[in-house]
């Protein structure tokens, strides 16, 4: 696999951001993660998007990461907050969302971000074993979802000794 800076409105991005919302949707019987989202948001150095691809060039898994500060959906000064992570079912277990989630989590403690921040729901547990087995804990919510029963909210601290919230 190869691992790409790409922008978030690039065409890979796009059709890879539409087959997640499809997932989205059967999961939760709705209309996909309405999160607004502009692709300006993911733009070093206040945010990152990557794409995996095979050996043929064919997009396989995205992630990114997009700056955040103290704000009142429950944000806190120097948050990089975790979007799009998503690896197609015949990319699974290849160990594709780690990687990318390593990377992520590197450029964002180089742009100066202090804690990785995301929101999941309750009907991706591959996702939230994923984020507890890197070092992820619960935190208090935020975001677009955070009133919502369904929704669950990690961090992670990105420098020593860094806080992360509570739950």
């Amino acid at each position: 696999m190869n691992i790409q800076v790409r922008a978030f409105d690039h065409p890979d991005a796009v059709k890879l951001n539409d087959r997640v919302q499809l997932e989205y949707a059967e999961r939760y019987g709705d209309e996909g993660d309405v999160t607004p989202l502009d692709a300006t948001m993911f733009d070093p150095p206040h945010g990152l998007y990557l794409i995996a691809y095979d050996a043929s060039d064919h997009p396989f898994a995205t992630g990114g990461w997009r700056s955040q500060e103290r704000n009142d959906e429950g944000y806190s000064d120097g948050d990089a907050e975790l979007k799009r992570m998503y690896v197609i079912p015949e990319g699974r277990g290849q160990g594709l969302a780690r990687r990318i989630l390593a990377a992520l989590e590197a450029d964002a403690r180089a742009a100066g971000r202090t804690r990785m921040v995301l929101e999941t729901g309750d009907r991706q547990p591959e996702a939230i074993a994923l984020y507890l087995s890197s070092g992820y804990t619960p935190c208090e919510k935020f975001g677009h979802y955070r009133t919502y029963d369904s929704s669950r909210c990690y961090a992670k601290p990105l420098r020593e000794g860094g806080a992360v919230g509570t739950p």
